[in-house]
Protein backbone atom coordinates (compact mmCIF):
# COMPACT_ATOMS: atom_id res chain seq x y z
CA UNK A 1 0.00 0.00 0.00
CA UNK A 2 1.10 3.69 -0.51
CA UNK A 3 1.65 5.48 1.86
CA UNK A 4 1.56 9.71 1.44
CA UNK A 5 3.46 11.33 3.90
CA UNK A 6 2.09 14.59 5.73
CA UNK A 7 3.13 17.97 4.87
CA UNK A 8 1.81 21.26 5.28
CA UNK A 9 1.58 23.14 1.46
CA UNK A 10 -0.90 24.03 -0.64
CA UNK A 11 1.77 26.84 -2.63
CA UNK A 12 3.16 24.58 -4.29
CA UNK A 13 -0.29 22.99 -6.23
CA UNK A 14 1.41 23.29 -9.89
CA UNK A 15 -2.13 24.91 -11.66
CA UNK A 16 -5.92 24.55 -10.28
CA UNK A 17 -8.30 24.60 -12.95
CA UNK A 18 -12.59 24.56 -12.10
CA UNK A 19 -14.23 21.66 -11.73
CA UNK A 20 -17.81 23.08 -11.13
CA UNK A 21 -21.07 21.35 -10.35
CA UNK A 22 -23.96 21.76 -12.61
CA UNK A 23 -26.51 23.47 -11.57
CA UNK A 24 -29.41 22.71 -12.78
CA UNK A 25 -31.81 19.69 -12.25
CA UNK A 26 -32.09 16.43 -14.05
CA UNK A 27 -34.52 15.97 -16.47
CA UNK A 28 -36.02 12.12 -16.02
CA UNK A 29 -39.33 10.34 -17.24
CA UNK A 30 -40.30 7.25 -15.34
CA UNK A 31 -41.65 4.44 -16.96
CA UNK A 32 -43.17 2.37 -14.41
CA UNK A 33 -45.23 -0.85 -14.12
CA UNK A 34 -46.55 -0.11 -10.95
CA UNK A 35 -48.95 -2.82 -9.19
CA UNK A 36 -46.59 -5.69 -10.27
CA UNK A 37 -44.74 -5.62 -7.44
CA UNK A 38 -45.22 -2.59 -4.43
CA UNK A 39 -41.72 -1.56 -5.15
CA UNK A 40 -42.95 0.88 -7.40
CA UNK A 41 -44.73 2.24 -5.03
CA UNK A 42 -42.16 2.29 -2.65
CA UNK A 43 -40.26 4.06 -5.30
CA UNK A 44 -42.38 6.85 -6.28
CA UNK A 45 -43.03 7.66 -2.86
CA UNK A 46 -39.40 8.19 -2.27
CA UNK A 47 -39.20 10.34 -6.01
CA UNK A 48 -41.79 12.87 -4.90
CA UNK A 49 -39.72 13.60 -1.94
CA UNK A 50 -36.95 14.52 -4.50
CA UNK A 51 -39.15 16.34 -6.59
CA UNK A 52 -37.71 19.76 -6.15
CA UNK A 53 -33.91 18.52 -6.90
CA UNK A 54 -35.24 16.03 -10.07
CA UNK A 55 -36.74 17.46 -12.91
CA UNK A 56 -39.78 15.16 -13.39
CA UNK A 57 -41.06 15.56 -17.14
CA UNK A 58 -43.80 12.63 -16.94
CA UNK A 59 -44.67 9.06 -15.26
CA UNK A 60 -45.82 6.60 -17.61
CA UNK A 61 -47.84 3.40 -16.49
CA UNK A 62 -46.65 0.56 -18.38
CA UNK A 63 -46.22 -3.30 -18.90
CA UNK A 64 -43.73 -5.57 -18.00
CA UNK A 65 -43.03 -9.33 -17.88
CA UNK A 66 -44.67 -9.04 -14.38
CA UNK A 67 -47.29 -7.19 -15.81
CA UNK A 68 -48.03 -8.34 -19.27
CA UNK A 69 -52.02 -7.18 -20.54
CA UNK A 70 -52.73 -4.20 -17.98
CA UNK A 71 -50.93 -0.67 -16.98
CA UNK A 72 -51.89 1.19 -13.27
CA UNK A 73 -52.17 5.01 -13.91
CA UNK A 74 -54.52 5.00 -11.29
CA UNK A 75 -52.54 3.92 -8.80
CA UNK A 76 -49.62 6.42 -9.63
CA UNK A 77 -52.80 9.45 -9.57
CA UNK A 78 -53.10 7.91 -5.66
CA UNK A 79 -49.56 8.36 -4.47
CA UNK A 80 -49.44 11.75 -6.31
CA UNK A 81 -52.83 12.86 -4.48
CA UNK A 82 -50.83 11.94 -1.02
CA UNK A 83 -47.77 13.99 -1.66
CA UNK A 84 -50.80 17.18 -2.21
CA UNK A 85 -51.83 16.66 1.11
CA UNK A 86 -47.81 17.20 2.68
CA UNK A 87 -47.04 19.54 -0.36
CA UNK A 88 -47.58 22.65 1.99
CA UNK A 89 -45.20 21.25 4.73
CA UNK A 90 -42.46 20.56 1.87
CA UNK A 91 -42.52 23.37 0.95
CA UNK A 92 -41.67 24.82 4.67
CA UNK A 93 -38.06 22.69 4.33
CA UNK A 94 -37.08 23.67 0.85
CA UNK A 95 -37.84 25.37 -2.26
CA UNK A 96 -39.26 23.99 -5.40
CA UNK A 97 -41.43 21.38 -4.58
CA UNK A 98 -44.08 20.65 -7.78
CA UNK A 99 -47.55 21.38 -7.20
CA UNK A 100 -49.52 18.45 -7.08
CA UNK A 101 -51.95 19.24 -10.40
CA UNK A 102 -48.72 20.01 -11.86
CA UNK A 103 -47.46 15.98 -11.12
CA UNK A 104 -50.94 14.61 -11.87
CA UNK A 105 -50.76 16.61 -15.46
CA UNK A 106 -47.81 14.51 -16.47
CA UNK A 107 -48.93 10.83 -15.88
CA UNK A 108 -48.77 8.98 -19.17
CA UNK A 109 -50.28 5.58 -20.46
CA UNK A 110 -48.24 3.32 -22.08
CA UNK A 111 -49.99 0.80 -24.25
CA UNK A 112 -50.89 -2.62 -22.00
CA UNK A 113 -49.10 -4.86 -24.20
CA UNK A 114 -45.94 -6.69 -23.69
CA UNK A 115 -42.72 -5.98 -24.88
CA UNK A 116 -42.27 -5.66 -28.69
CA UNK A 117 -46.13 -6.67 -28.92
CA UNK A 118 -46.48 -3.05 -28.46
CA UNK A 119 -43.64 -1.78 -31.15
CA UNK A 120 -44.24 -1.09 -34.88
CA UNK A 121 -46.67 0.68 -37.13
CA UNK A 122 -50.02 1.55 -34.80
CA UNK A 123 -48.49 1.15 -31.87
CA UNK A 124 -47.89 4.65 -30.59
CA UNK A 125 -48.87 5.60 -27.08
CA UNK A 126 -49.98 8.74 -24.92
CA UNK A 127 -46.35 7.75 -23.25
CA UNK A 128 -44.46 6.91 -26.79
CA UNK A 129 -45.65 10.31 -27.91
CA UNK A 130 -44.99 12.03 -25.05
CA UNK A 131 -41.40 10.94 -24.56
CA UNK A 132 -40.88 12.12 -28.13
CA UNK A 133 -42.81 15.85 -27.14
CA UNK A 134 -40.10 16.27 -24.46
CA UNK A 135 -36.82 15.35 -26.42
CA UNK A 136 -38.27 18.00 -29.23
CA UNK A 137 -38.07 20.56 -26.66
CA UNK A 138 -35.69 23.09 -26.64
CA UNK A 139 -33.62 22.06 -23.85
CA UNK A 140 -30.01 21.11 -23.77
CA UNK A 141 -30.43 19.05 -20.81
CA UNK A 142 -30.62 15.12 -21.41
CA UNK A 143 -33.64 13.62 -21.16
CA UNK A 144 -32.79 10.22 -18.43
CA UNK A 145 -35.11 7.66 -18.86
CA UNK A 146 -35.27 5.45 -15.48
CA UNK A 147 -37.31 2.40 -16.15
CA UNK A 148 -38.66 0.51 -13.40
CA UNK A 149 -40.42 -2.02 -15.46
CA UNK A 150 -40.54 -2.82 -19.32
CA UNK A 151 -39.17 -0.62 -21.69
CA UNK A 152 -41.32 -1.25 -24.89
CA UNK A 153 -42.56 2.87 -24.84
CA UNK A 154 -39.07 3.93 -25.16
CA UNK A 155 -38.78 1.36 -28.11
CA UNK A 156 -42.08 2.94 -29.55
CA UNK A 157 -40.80 6.24 -29.49
CA UNK A 158 -37.16 5.38 -30.86
CA UNK A 159 -39.03 2.87 -33.83
CA UNK A 160 -41.24 6.28 -34.80
CA UNK A 161 -37.54 8.55 -34.25
CA UNK A 162 -36.03 6.46 -36.99
CA UNK A 163 -39.09 6.29 -39.04
CA UNK A 164 -40.53 10.29 -39.49
CA UNK A 165 -37.12 11.99 -38.79
CA UNK A 166 -34.45 12.58 -41.14
CA UNK A 167 -31.17 10.52 -40.01
CA UNK A 168 -29.31 13.76 -38.37
CA UNK A 169 -32.72 15.12 -36.58
CA UNK A 170 -32.70 11.33 -35.15
CA UNK A 171 -29.34 11.28 -34.43
CA UNK A 172 -29.82 14.33 -32.38
CA UNK A 173 -32.86 13.71 -30.25
CA UNK A 174 -31.50 10.04 -29.77
CA UNK A 175 -27.83 11.52 -28.47
CA UNK A 176 -30.05 13.45 -25.74
CA UNK A 177 -31.74 10.30 -24.26
CA UNK A 178 -30.14 8.38 -20.96
CA UNK A 179 -31.67 5.44 -20.11
CA UNK A 180 -31.39 3.83 -17.03
CA UNK A 181 -33.30 0.41 -16.70
CA UNK A 182 -33.70 -2.41 -13.30
CA UNK A 183 -32.24 -5.18 -15.47
CA UNK A 184 -34.53 -6.64 -18.76
CA UNK A 185 -38.39 -6.61 -17.89
CA UNK A 186 -39.24 -7.49 -21.10
CA UNK A 187 -37.97 -8.40 -24.68
CA UNK A 188 -37.39 -4.94 -26.14
CA UNK A 189 -34.55 -3.97 -23.90
CA UNK A 190 -32.05 -6.01 -26.16
CA UNK A 191 -34.02 -4.89 -29.29
CA UNK A 192 -33.25 -1.26 -27.97
CA UNK A 193 -29.60 -1.83 -27.40
CA UNK A 194 -29.06 -3.62 -30.52
CA UNK A 195 -30.64 -1.49 -33.55
CA UNK A 196 -29.92 2.01 -31.66
CA UNK A 197 -26.18 1.36 -30.65
CA UNK A 198 -24.95 5.24 -29.69
CA UNK A 199 -28.13 5.26 -27.15
CA UNK A 200 -26.02 5.61 -23.22
CA UNK A 201 -27.73 2.73 -21.51
CA UNK A 202 -27.09 1.70 -18.11
CA UNK A 203 -28.49 -2.61 -17.26
CA UNK A 204 -27.61 -4.98 -15.54
CA UNK A 205 -29.07 -7.33 -18.63
CA UNK A 206 -31.82 -9.98 -18.26
CA UNK A 207 -33.79 -10.77 -15.87
CA UNK A 208 -31.47 -12.62 -13.30
CA UNK A 209 -31.32 -10.31 -10.39
CA UNK A 210 -28.74 -11.94 -8.22
CA UNK A 211 -26.01 -10.67 -9.99
CA UNK A 212 -27.66 -7.32 -10.91
CA UNK A 213 -26.09 -4.13 -9.48
CA UNK A 214 -28.94 -2.13 -8.53
CA UNK A 215 -30.20 -5.23 -5.95
CA UNK A 216 -27.68 -3.93 -3.44
CA UNK A 217 -30.62 -1.34 -2.41
CA UNK A 218 -32.06 -4.18 -0.75
CA UNK A 219 -29.46 -7.12 -0.25
CA UNK A 220 -28.89 -8.65 3.24
CA UNK A 221 -24.92 -8.53 3.66
CA UNK A 222 -23.29 -10.69 6.31
CA UNK A 223 -20.95 -8.49 8.12
CA UNK A 224 -22.82 -4.81 8.25
CA UNK A 225 -25.69 -3.24 9.68
CA UNK A 226 -28.71 -3.96 7.70
CA UNK A 227 -31.60 -2.36 9.58
CA UNK A 228 -32.08 0.75 7.29
CA UNK A 229 -33.89 -1.73 5.01
CA UNK A 230 -35.71 -3.67 8.10
CA UNK A 231 -39.36 -4.11 7.91
CA UNK A 232 -38.97 -2.30 11.43
CA UNK A 233 -36.83 0.27 10.11
CA UNK A 234 -39.84 1.27 7.40
CA UNK A 235 -42.48 1.12 9.43
CA UNK A 236 -40.72 3.32 12.07
CA UNK A 237 -39.14 5.66 9.88
CA UNK A 238 -41.78 5.99 6.30
CA UNK A 239 -45.00 4.18 6.74
CA UNK A 240 -46.13 5.45 10.01
CA UNK A 241 -46.40 8.57 11.79
CA UNK A 242 -45.17 10.75 8.58
CA UNK A 243 -48.66 11.81 7.32
CA UNK A 244 -50.43 10.61 3.96
CA UNK A 245 -47.29 10.14 2.16
CA UNK A 246 -45.90 7.90 4.54
CA UNK A 247 -49.07 5.44 4.65
CA UNK A 248 -48.93 5.13 1.14
CA UNK A 249 -45.66 3.26 1.21
CA UNK A 250 -46.67 -0.55 0.81
CA UNK A 251 -44.98 -3.47 2.86
CA UNK A 252 -42.07 -5.10 0.91
CA UNK A 253 -43.51 -8.18 -1.15
CA UNK A 254 -40.04 -9.37 -2.95
CA UNK A 255 -37.51 -6.33 -2.45
CA UNK A 256 -37.70 -2.83 -0.94
CA UNK A 257 -37.62 -0.07 -3.45
CA UNK A 258 -36.03 -2.33 -6.13
CA UNK A 259 -36.59 0.28 -8.84
CA UNK A 260 -35.33 3.48 -6.58
CA UNK A 261 -31.29 3.16 -8.24
CA UNK A 262 -32.86 3.83 -11.45
CA UNK A 263 -33.28 7.39 -10.42
CA UNK A 264 -30.89 7.61 -7.17
CA UNK A 265 -27.82 8.99 -9.22
CA UNK A 266 -30.15 11.91 -10.67
CA UNK A 267 -30.48 13.61 -6.77
CA UNK A 268 -27.55 16.32 -6.46
CA UNK A 269 -25.60 15.86 -3.43
CA UNK A 270 -22.21 16.14 -4.04
CA UNK A 271 -21.44 13.12 -5.23
CA UNK A 272 -23.59 11.71 -7.74
CA UNK A 273 -22.29 12.76 -11.46
CA UNK A 274 -25.17 11.28 -13.89
CA UNK A 275 -22.76 11.03 -17.00
CA UNK A 276 -19.75 9.09 -15.67
CA UNK A 277 -21.31 6.23 -14.44
CA UNK A 278 -17.57 4.88 -14.07
CA UNK A 279 -17.55 7.31 -11.19
CA UNK A 280 -19.26 5.66 -7.78
CA UNK A 281 -22.97 7.16 -6.81
CA UNK A 282 -26.20 6.07 -4.90
CA UNK A 283 -27.26 4.56 -7.96
CA UNK A 284 -24.23 2.45 -8.35
CA UNK A 285 -20.93 2.16 -10.44
CA UNK A 286 -21.69 1.24 -13.42
CA UNK A 287 -18.23 0.44 -16.99
CA UNK A 288 -18.31 0.88 -20.34
CA UNK A 289 -18.07 -2.81 -22.12
CA UNK A 290 -18.95 -5.52 -23.92
CA UNK A 291 -20.38 -8.01 -21.88
CA UNK A 292 -19.71 -12.07 -21.65
CA UNK A 293 -22.65 -14.13 -20.42
CA UNK A 294 -20.73 -17.50 -21.06
CA UNK A 295 -20.25 -18.12 -17.37
CA UNK A 296 -23.62 -16.07 -16.55
CA UNK A 297 -26.23 -17.69 -14.81
CA UNK A 298 -29.61 -17.50 -16.79
CA UNK A 299 -32.63 -16.21 -15.70
CA UNK A 300 -36.49 -17.17 -15.69
CA UNK A 301 -37.87 -18.23 -19.44
CA UNK A 302 -39.58 -14.49 -19.92
CA UNK A 303 -36.63 -12.48 -20.22
CA UNK A 304 -33.73 -14.32 -21.45
CA UNK A 305 -29.88 -12.77 -21.56
CA UNK A 306 -29.12 -12.56 -25.28
CA UNK A 307 -25.72 -12.01 -26.69
CA UNK A 308 -25.27 -7.54 -26.29
CA UNK A 309 -23.93 -6.67 -30.38
CA UNK A 310 -22.23 -3.29 -28.65
CA UNK A 311 -20.58 -1.90 -24.95
CA UNK A 312 -23.26 -1.20 -22.23
CA UNK A 313 -22.95 0.51 -19.20
CA UNK A 314 -23.21 -2.56 -17.18
CA UNK A 315 -21.74 -4.13 -13.98
CA UNK A 316 -18.67 -3.63 -12.24
CA UNK A 317 -16.57 -4.17 -9.04
CA UNK A 318 -15.50 -2.32 -5.70
CA UNK A 319 -13.27 -3.49 -3.72
CA UNK A 320 -14.53 -1.84 -0.57
CA UNK A 321 -13.39 -1.66 3.23
CA UNK A 322 -16.41 0.35 5.52
CA UNK A 323 -15.34 2.60 8.21
CA UNK A 324 -16.79 2.24 11.64
CA UNK A 325 -16.77 4.12 14.84
CA UNK A 326 -14.79 4.10 17.27
CA UNK A 327 -15.76 4.70 20.53
CA UNK A 328 -12.44 6.38 22.19
CA UNK A 329 -9.87 8.16 19.95
CA UNK A 330 -10.27 8.68 16.02
CA UNK A 331 -13.54 8.54 15.40
CA UNK A 332 -13.77 5.90 12.68
CA UNK A 333 -11.50 3.16 11.95
CA UNK A 334 -11.67 0.66 8.61
CA UNK A 335 -13.43 -2.60 9.63
CA UNK A 336 -11.59 -5.97 9.75
CA UNK A 337 -13.60 -6.96 6.62
CA UNK A 338 -13.18 -6.03 3.16
CA UNK A 339 -16.16 -6.53 0.32
CA UNK A 340 -16.14 -6.70 -3.17
CA UNK A 341 -18.33 -7.34 -6.06
CA UNK A 342 -21.05 -5.26 -8.19
CA UNK A 343 -23.69 -4.78 -5.48
CA UNK A 344 -20.81 -3.24 -2.84
CA UNK A 345 -21.08 -0.17 -5.45
CA UNK A 346 -24.71 0.60 -4.17
CA UNK A 347 -24.72 -0.34 -0.84
CA UNK A 348 -21.96 0.93 0.27
CA UNK A 349 -23.66 4.28 0.24
CA UNK A 350 -27.40 2.67 1.60
CA UNK A 351 -27.09 4.16 5.36
CA UNK A 352 -26.51 7.34 3.89
CA UNK A 353 -29.47 7.41 1.35
CA UNK A 354 -31.95 5.67 3.73
CA UNK A 355 -31.14 8.49 6.48
CA UNK A 356 -31.83 11.25 3.51
CA UNK A 357 -35.39 9.17 3.02
CA UNK A 358 -36.57 9.68 6.26
CA UNK A 359 -35.15 12.85 6.69
CA UNK A 360 -37.30 13.94 4.06
CA UNK A 361 -40.48 11.99 5.05
CA UNK A 362 -39.97 14.03 8.59
CA UNK A 363 -39.93 17.14 6.29
CA UNK A 364 -43.72 15.85 5.19
CA UNK A 365 -45.21 16.62 9.06
CA UNK A 366 -42.41 18.35 10.85
CA UNK A 367 -41.55 22.03 11.18
CA UNK A 368 -38.02 23.20 9.78
CA UNK A 369 -36.76 23.71 13.66
CA UNK A 370 -38.21 19.75 14.46
CA UNK A 371 -36.35 18.49 11.40
CA UNK A 372 -32.65 17.52 10.05
CA UNK A 373 -31.74 19.28 6.98
CA UNK A 374 -28.35 18.14 5.12
CA UNK A 375 -25.12 19.76 5.27
CA UNK A 376 -23.49 21.62 3.27
CA UNK A 377 -19.20 21.01 1.67
CA UNK A 378 -17.69 23.27 0.87
CA UNK A 379 -13.99 23.44 -0.14
CA UNK A 380 -11.27 26.27 0.42
CA UNK A 381 -9.86 25.06 -2.83
CA UNK A 382 -10.56 23.92 -6.34
CA UNK A 383 -12.31 20.55 -6.33
CA UNK A 384 -9.72 19.88 -9.81
CA UNK A 385 -6.01 20.18 -8.39
CA UNK A 386 -3.59 19.63 -10.83
CA UNK A 387 0.01 18.54 -9.14
CA UNK A 388 3.68 17.54 -9.89
CA UNK A 389 4.92 14.32 -9.26
CA UNK A 390 5.95 13.85 -5.17
CA UNK A 391 4.51 17.52 -4.90
CA UNK A 392 2.85 18.79 -1.47
CA UNK A 393 -1.13 19.63 -1.51
CA UNK A 394 -3.72 19.70 0.88
CA UNK A 395 -7.56 18.75 0.70
CA UNK A 396 -9.49 20.95 2.91
CA UNK A 397 -13.37 21.40 3.97
CA UNK A 398 -13.28 24.43 6.49
CA UNK A 399 -15.60 26.28 4.94
CA UNK A 400 -18.61 23.59 5.23
CA UNK A 401 -21.62 24.52 7.50
CA UNK A 402 -25.07 22.99 9.11
CA UNK A 403 -27.94 24.58 8.54
CA UNK A 404 -29.11 23.63 11.72
CA UNK A 405 -26.13 24.21 12.93
CA UNK A 406 -25.42 20.68 13.45
CA UNK A 407 -21.61 19.80 15.00
CA UNK A 408 -19.91 17.92 11.65
CA UNK A 409 -17.52 14.82 10.71
CA UNK A 410 -15.66 14.91 8.03
CA UNK A 411 -14.51 12.01 6.38
CA UNK A 412 -11.63 11.68 2.72
CA UNK A 413 -11.14 8.62 1.26
CA UNK A 414 -9.23 7.78 -2.17
CA UNK A 415 -11.85 5.62 -4.61
CA UNK A 416 -9.43 4.18 -6.41
CA UNK A 417 -12.13 2.64 -9.22
CA UNK A 418 -12.62 5.98 -9.95
CA UNK A 419 -9.18 6.53 -10.58
CA UNK A 420 -6.34 5.81 -13.01
CA UNK A 421 -3.57 5.67 -9.89
CA UNK A 422 -4.93 2.20 -8.90
CA UNK A 423 -2.58 1.80 -5.76
CA UNK A 424 -4.30 2.77 -2.46
CA UNK A 425 -3.73 5.98 -0.84
CA UNK A 426 -3.71 6.17 3.29
CA UNK A 427 -5.03 9.45 4.13
CA UNK A 428 -3.63 9.09 7.76
CA UNK A 429 -5.99 11.21 10.02
CA UNK A 430 -9.30 11.24 7.41
CA UNK A 431 -11.61 12.27 10.06
CA UNK A 432 -10.90 15.68 9.87
CA UNK A 433 -11.37 19.15 7.77
CA UNK A 434 -8.10 18.72 6.40
CA UNK A 435 -5.29 15.96 5.61
CA UNK A 436 -2.02 17.28 4.35
CA UNK A 437 -0.65 14.80 1.61
CA UNK A 438 2.20 14.52 -1.15
CA UNK A 439 1.06 13.42 -4.33
CA UNK A 440 2.67 9.94 -5.47
CA UNK A 441 5.60 9.33 -7.46
CA UNK A 442 4.09 8.70 -11.21
CA UNK A 443 5.62 7.82 -14.24
CA UNK A 444 3.05 9.34 -16.46
CA UNK A 445 -0.15 11.28 -16.48
CA UNK A 446 -2.62 9.98 -13.68
CA UNK A 447 -6.06 10.98 -12.03
CA UNK A 448 -6.75 10.39 -8.46
CA UNK A 449 -10.63 10.53 -7.20
CA UNK A 450 -10.95 11.64 -3.41
CA UNK A 451 -13.95 12.04 -1.94
CA UNK A 452 -15.16 13.81 1.04
CA UNK A 453 -18.46 12.88 3.13
CA UNK A 454 -19.07 15.43 5.29
CA UNK A 455 -22.14 13.79 7.78
CA UNK A 456 -23.98 16.35 10.14
CA UNK A 457 -25.10 14.96 13.89
CA UNK A 458 -28.83 14.96 13.24
CA UNK A 459 -31.32 12.78 13.79
CA UNK A 460 -31.37 11.10 11.40
CA UNK A 461 -27.54 11.89 10.88
CA UNK A 462 -27.87 13.34 6.48
CA UNK A 463 -24.36 13.22 4.76
CA UNK A 464 -23.52 15.39 1.35
CA UNK A 465 -19.94 14.69 -0.76
CA UNK A 466 -17.43 17.09 -2.45
CA UNK A 467 -15.37 14.59 -4.81
CA UNK A 468 -12.16 16.24 -5.68
CA UNK A 469 -10.33 14.95 -8.83
CA UNK A 470 -6.61 15.53 -8.46
CA UNK A 471 -4.19 14.97 -11.84
CA UNK A 472 -0.66 14.07 -11.19
CA UNK A 473 1.77 14.99 -13.67
CA UNK A 474 4.98 13.36 -13.88
CA UNK A 475 8.35 15.31 -13.20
Amino acid sequence: MKTFYLFISFCLVSSITTFAQIDQKNRVIILTDIEADPDDTQSLVRLLLYSNQIDIKGIVATTSCWLQHRIAPESIERVIQAYGKVHPNLLKHEAGFPKPEALAALIKNGLPEYGMKGVGDGKNSEGSEWIIKVLEEKDDRPLWISVWGGVNTLAQSLDQIRKTKSKKEAQRLISKLRVYTISDQDDSGIWIRNNFPELFYIVSPGDYYGTATWTGINSYIKGIDNSSISNIWIAQNIQQNHGPLGAEYPDVAWGVEGDTPAFLSLIPNGLNEPEHPEWGAWGGRYELYKPDFSKTKKGSSIVKIAPETRAIWTNTDDNYTPYVPKEYGRSVKKDTITFKDNKVTLWRWREDFQNDFAARMDWCTQTYEEANHPPVPELTHSNRLTVKSGEAFNLDAFKSTDPDGDNLSYLWFHYPEESSYKEKIDLGAENVHMVNLRAPIVKKKETIHFILKLSDKGTPALSRYKRVIMTVLPN
